[in-house]
């Protein structure tokens, strides 16, 4: 899981910057587009995909560009559309799947489990499996139960599949086109809270990168890891924590699996504190991995144990009352105030 997999995108990867700023829905469009023009191989598959353009309208006039035949439109059924495109990739084709909400890939999980994430190692790389799955996940748009899930640990838990969750507009183009250009199957997942965010489409530097994380905001007094929907959280808790004295340094993991050890670590170890951050329930939840890790490899460096704000152990709330679901400013802050007051060790303790 330490190992970081360079992934040269196609042609069209590294354009021109936008001259206004685009919606993260229009850049996942655009990585669509490019990947569909760039490579014939390419096939998107989901459930209204086509004329309707998504739930999201984030395929929204590939069909018209591209015809029925490379943009599809299937039935409601997501084991069948899951397990078509095992076939498909099988026979040298790279399906790009679309889950229309969270909570309805788990229909499609035992071809996930069972094909997509065993078939290259089942054939000693005889059969890769370039395969993206689109997850459009989360919460924070008021989606009732089904529609507004954080399911990244089943996937993050199941040997095989890498797992990508981009939280700025940049990142959503540039992994996007890296996960379709994979030869290994790629759960994508779509933070649906962030699909109006906007930015800018900068020029790529060079190969997009699976498995490497990136500082958003450096910093010294502790630091907050998190990823997907929570990074605005976290971003907006670290300048707000400056009114405390606190300068709070923010690691966006970016991709989950391949996990970037490297840049969360040396992070933890400069500042001798961590948060995790995610909307997921906390047992059993991704932090408690991300957790774990940063226990074993910086223990010495850590001056307080690792803390994590998460959504509560419950079914997914009423929309009415998610946002006492959801980390929070407030609820990021508490946990930094715990580093700092209720960890620390005084001379007279030494």
């Amino acid at each position: 899981m330490t190992a970081v997999t360079e992934i040269t995108t196609p042609a069209g990867a590294g354009r021109a910057a936008e001259a206004a700023p685009v919606t993260m829905a229009g850049a996942l469009n655009r990585a669509l587009r490019d990947a569909l023009a760039a490579d014939p191989d390419v096939h998107l598959l989901g459930e209204d995909i086509g004329a309707l353009g998504g739930v999201f309208r984030v395929t929204d006039g590939l069909a018209a560009a591209f015809g029925e035949e490379r943009v599809s439109d299937t039935p409601l059924a997501e084991a069948g559309i899951l397990g078509t495109a095992v076939g498909m990739a099988m026979y040298g084709l790279r399906p790009v799947v679309e889950m229309q909400f969270d909570a309805f890939a788990y229909p499609a999980f035992e071809q996930l489990v069972s094909h997509v994430a065993k078939m290259r190692n089942r054939t000693r790389g005889a059969l890769p499996m370039p395969l993206t799955i689109r997850i459009p996940y989360g919460g924070g748009i008021g989606g009732v139960e089904h529609h507004s899930d954080a399911s990244e640990a089943y996937y993050t838990h199941t040997p095989g599949l890498h797992v990508v969750a981009p939280a700025t507009v940049p990142d959503a183009y540039a992994l996007l086109r890296a996960a379709i250009a994979s030869d290994d199957p790629v759960v994508f997942l779509e933070p649906k809270r962030l699909y109006w965010s906007k930015g800018l489409l900068e020029p790529s530097p060079g190969p997009a990168v699976l498995g490497r994380a990136a500082v958003r905001r450096p910093g010294t007094s502790a630091t907050l890891i998190t990823y997907g929907p929570s990074l605005p959280v976290c971003l907006e808790a670290a300048e707000a924590a400056t009114a405390e004295g606190w300068d709070l340094e923010v690691v966006d993991l970016r991709t989950l699996v391949p996990f970037d050890d490297e840049t969360v670590c040396a992070s933890v170890r400069r500042t001798g504190r961590a948060v995790v951050v995610h909307e997921a329930q906390g047992f059993s939840g991704f932090g408690a991995e991300i957790a774990a890790r940063i226990t074993e490899r910086c223990f010495h460096h850590l001056a307080a144990p690792v803390l994590r704000v998460t959504g509560l152990d419950i079914p997914y709330p009423p929309p009415m009352l998610e946002r006492f679901h959801l980390p929070d400013v407030d609820r990021i802050l508490d946990a930094v105030g715990r580093l700092q007051w209720e960890y620390d060790i005084t001379e007279e303790q030494k």
